[in-house]
C-alpha cells in the first residue's frame, strides 16, 4: 500500500523525532563537540540524495576534537522518511559540528519540498534542540557525507528503523535506537530525569524549542508540572556527584520524549 501521509500523520512522526536527537555513534576514543555527534542516534549511513533541496555533492568531511563541553549547543536535524514493514526509517541528517542552525535558514526550509526533491513521502524538521550530556563516543566514527539543505550545511549520520505504527507512536514510548555509543554527563552538572512506574529511570539528552520556543536549560528543572506523565511515572532533578557513562555500544538505546520533545535515554541497569 502506497505510504502517503497526511497533517496527522506527519505530527504523529513528529513525536519520533526526539527519539532520534542524540544518535550518536561511538569511537573507541572519545569524540568532542568538534565531530557531530549524531540525533540522536546510529552508525553513518549511506550517501546523500542528490536534489533541489539538498546539494548535488556529497563531500567527505572529517572533525578533529576539541577539548570542551558540548552542553547546551545548538543543532538542528532534517529527517527523510520512508516506510518500512509495521514501521519507518529515517535518515538523519545534523548539523552539529558544521554550524548551529541559523535561525533565519532554518525558517526557510520547506519539509514538502525537502521530502519531493529527495522522493520520499515525508521531510521533518526536527529543531531547534540543545545538547544535555558533556562529550559523545563513537564506536562507528568515520567520514560523514556533508548535505546541503537550503542555506544548512549538515552531515548525514545516521539510518533509524521505528518499528510502530504511525498510530502507536506517541510520547513516553520508548523506541529501540542502534547507536554505538557512549554519552558522558560530567560530575557537577545537573540532569534532568524521568523515571517509569516500574523504577525504571530515562535521563535528557536534548532539549527542545519546537512545542516552546523560549524553553532554556535554565528552565528545564521546572517543567515537571508542565508534563502530563503516565501514572506512576515522576519527573527530577539531581546535580551528579560522579561522571555518568550512557554506555549503548553493544545493545540499543531505549530513547523516548515527553510532551515537550525533549529527549530522553535510558540509564542501563535502572
Amino acid at each position: 500500500m502506497p505510504f502517503a501521509p497526511g497533517r496527522s500523520a506527519q505530527i504523529a512522526l513528529l513525536l519520533v523525532v526526539g527519539l532520534l536527537a542524540g544518535c550518536g555513534g561511538s569511537e573507541a576514543s572519545q569524540v568532542d563537540p568538534s565531530a557531530p555527534p549524531s540525533s540522536a542516534e546510529a552508525s553513518a549511513s549511506t550517501a546523500a540524495t542528490s536534489t533541489e533541496a539538498a546539494s548535488t555533492t556529497a563531500a567527505p568531511t572529517s572533525t578533529a576534537p576539541l577539548a570542551r563541553s558540548m552542553r547546551g549547543d545548538r543543532y538542528c536535524e532534517v529527517l527523510l522518511v520512508t516506510p518500512k514493514d509495521a514501521g519507518f526509517t529515517a535518515r538523519v541528517f545534523n548539523t552539529y559540528g558544521l554550524n548551529d542552525c541559523p535561525g533565519d535558514a532554518w525558517a526557510a526550509l520547506v519539509p514538502e519540498t525537502i521530502a519531493q526533491a529527495n522522493d520520499v513521502p515525508v521531510a521533518l524538521l526536527n529543531g531547534p534542540r540543545f545538547w544535555l550530556m558533556d562529550r559523545v563516543e563513537k564506536s562507528d566514527a568515520g567520514d560523514l557525507n556533508k548535505v546541503d539543505f537550503g542555506d544548512i550545511e549538515m552531515n548525514e549520520l545516521a539510518i533509524v528503523t521505528v518499528e510502530a505504527r504511525l498510530d502507536a507512536v506517541r510520547a513516553y514510548a520508548p523506541s529501540s535506537v542502534e547507536r554505538s555509543a557512549v554519552f558522558t554527563y560530567d560530575a557537577g552538572n545537573t540532569v534532568f530525569e524521568l523515571t517509569d512506574a516500574a523504577g525504571s529511570t530515562f535521563i535528557m539528552q536534548s532539549w527542545s524549542q519546537q512545542v516552546d520556543p523560549s524553553l532554556a536549560e535554565a528552565d528545564l528543572a521546572g517543567i515537571g508540572p508542565r508534563l502530563t506523565l503516565p501514572e506512576g511515572w515522576t519527573y527530577s532533578t539531581r546535580v551528579l556527584t560522579e561522571e555518568l557513562r550512557l554506555e549503548t555500544v553493544d545493545e540499543a538505546a531505549q530513547v523516548l520524549q515527553d510532551d515537550l520533545r525533549n529527549s530522553y535515554s535510558l540509564i542501563p541497569g535502572t
